[in-house]
């Protein structure tokens, strides 16, 4: 399968979508007393630039994308270190954010400027490949997978949610990578270089989705069924800066990238309001773009996007890890 779509250089894009951000509000937050932040595992390369991760449901094992690179490291179940898992560039591929690995065996990567690719953890084949048409403004930037092997998408410049169904999977080959939600009556308008929507969960019956707006500050619950928008109420602080989410029932975790934050919330049963229960603010987070959650605390990755990368200038700590957060 090969690329046809130009594609724009990431480094405008990162820097955009991160400096963009309002600066970190004053919250009623209740900080996280007895929380410990530790190394869960390094990373290879040391431009790595780490931004998504996903944990394979069937193993344990973790997989982390390169933003700069494009490589995806993976972390067998309780290993200290990381090996490359699909190099820099494979497939045409340079950049890699959202990753999700699915219950059939799958790994998800997202190139932001293109769309989404599929492997096979197995073998690491490619097995299809999803495009936004070229000549489209996007930013595509985080997914889920819901219960039923559905995948979902954020569009960080465009108020939309692409979707992709198990069988379109299943046909292989490439393939357009369509939206399918339109949050635009919902999410309040923003300026034509400023950065919205970002991380997305799923609820446990595949019914819900839930996005934040890392600009805006706010969180969003869509009807799978028929695409209504409504916008959560939030109570104790606001989601400014929010990047990956994190959700295990009724609890929702999020992350804050440049204000270095991890946030915990309760949903209400309808997920209709949320109530903030716990805050984390430390500098050890290093720019944290998104967080999974284990039996043993949440992994979280630290993207260091301020020392050298698309954030900013200076020189990055190598290696580069993924941290454990516990207490959260």
């Amino acid at each position: 399968m090969s690329r046809s779509i130009h594609r724009r250089t990431f480094l405008t894009g990162a820097a955009a979508a991160v400096v963009a951000l309002a600066a970190p509000r004053a919250t009623a937050a209740t900080t996280a007393t007895g929380a410990r932040i530790s190394t869960a595992f390094t990373l290879p390369d040391d431009r790595a630039y780490p931004e998504g991760i996903a944990l394979d449901p069937r193993t344990g094992d973790a997989y982390v994308g390169s933003f700069t690179t494009g490589a995806i490291y993976r972390a067998a179940a309780g290993s200290r270190a990381a090996d490359v898992f699909l190099p820099a560039g494979a497939d045409g591929r340079t950049t890699a954010n959202g990753l999700k690995a699915d219950r059939v065996g799958r790994l998800w990567v997202i190139d932001h400027t293109t769309g989404i690719d599929v492997y096979d953890l197995r073998d690491r084949s490619l097995l299809a490949r999803f495009e936004v048409p070229e000549g489209d403004a996007r930013f595509i930037n985080d997914l889920v997978i819901a219960a039923d092997g559905t995948a979902y998408a954020t569009d960080s410049v465009r108020p939309v949610l692409y979707r992709v169904t198990p069988a379109e999977v299943t046909r292989g080959g490439s393939a357009p990578l369509v939206a399918h939600y339109d949050l635009s009556g919902a999410v309040p308008p923003q300026a034509p270089d400023t950065y919205a929507l970002n991380g997305l969960v799923a609820d446990p019956t595949g019914r819900l989705l839930f996005v934040v707006d890392m600009t805006g500050g706010g969180l969003y619950r869509v009807e799978v069924a028929d695409g209504s928008v409504r916008r959560v109420a939030l109570h104790g602080g606001d989601l400014v800066n929010g990047d990956g989410l994190e959700l295990s029932r009724r609890t929702l975790w999020a992350a804050h990238n440049r204000s270095n934050t991890l946030t915990r919330w309760h949903l209400s049963a309808d997920g209709t309001e949320a109530r903030l229960a716990r805050t984390l603010t430390d500098p050890a987070l290093q720019i944290p773009t998104t967080l999974a959650r284990t039996q043993h605390g949440l992994l979280v990755v630290r993207s260091q996007f301020d020392k050298g990368g698309p954030m900013g200038q200076g020189t990055p700590t190598t290696p580069f890890t993924v941290a454990r957060v516990t207490g959260m």
